[in-house]
């Protein structure tokens, strides 16, 4: 009675891990440099030491979570991302520790939107966003090519009509 699924074996693109790395990177070094002026500030002005004594507890903190989403994070996300498409659905699967195999029914989906941004349009690689009428799943770093067979696929196989194709394309 039960309908055995194949599991995915489609990867996102190896370039994701720069792609995250570097905007990982960006994100830290912006808290880091504002941690950075408040703890001037906090010696300059005289501030209770309380708030000198929690800001480096916070920059300590932060800086092991810029070493775990720099350096871990994203080969760890690049390893686990599967994805496949098929007539019927569009099967997600990620995560090690915590699995997660997301089945989407084909007829279930109302819109696919690609998703470039500064950093990926470098790396030539877009997210794909499938969206429900409850939720919306995201592809993350796949290449372009791919990306737009996929988009056209999952529109063919969903019955969407698209009547301008460059209009799901977000570019930053």
């Amino acid at each position: 009675m039960y309908i055995h699924i194949d599991e995915p074996t489609e990867t996102i693109s190896r370039n994701a891990t720069k792609v995250w790395r570097i905007s990982n990177t960006i994100g830290h070094t912006i808290v880091l440099i504002i941690i950075g002026v408040l703890l001037f500030c906090t010696d300059r002005f005289n501030w209770y030491n309380w708030i000198g004594i929690i800001l480096y507890v916070l920059g300590g903190l932060f800086v092991i979570s810029a070493i775990y989403s720099i350096i871990i994070e994203p080969v760890y996300v690049q390893r686990t991302w599967r994805y496949q498409v098929d007539k019927e659905l569009v099967q997600l699967k990620f995560g090690k520790w915590e699995q997660q195999h997301i089945l989407i029914p084909m007829e279930k989906v109302e819109y696919v939107r690609t998703e470039q941004g500064p950093i990926m349009r470098r790396y030539d690689l877009y997210d794909l966003e499938v969206g429900t009428t409850t939720s919306s799943h995201k592809i993350p770093a796949i290449p372009a090519d791919t990306a737009r067979t996929l988009k056209a696929q999952i529109a063919t196989f969903a019955k969407i009509t698209d009547k301008d194709p460059d209009e799901g394309e977000i570019g930053a």
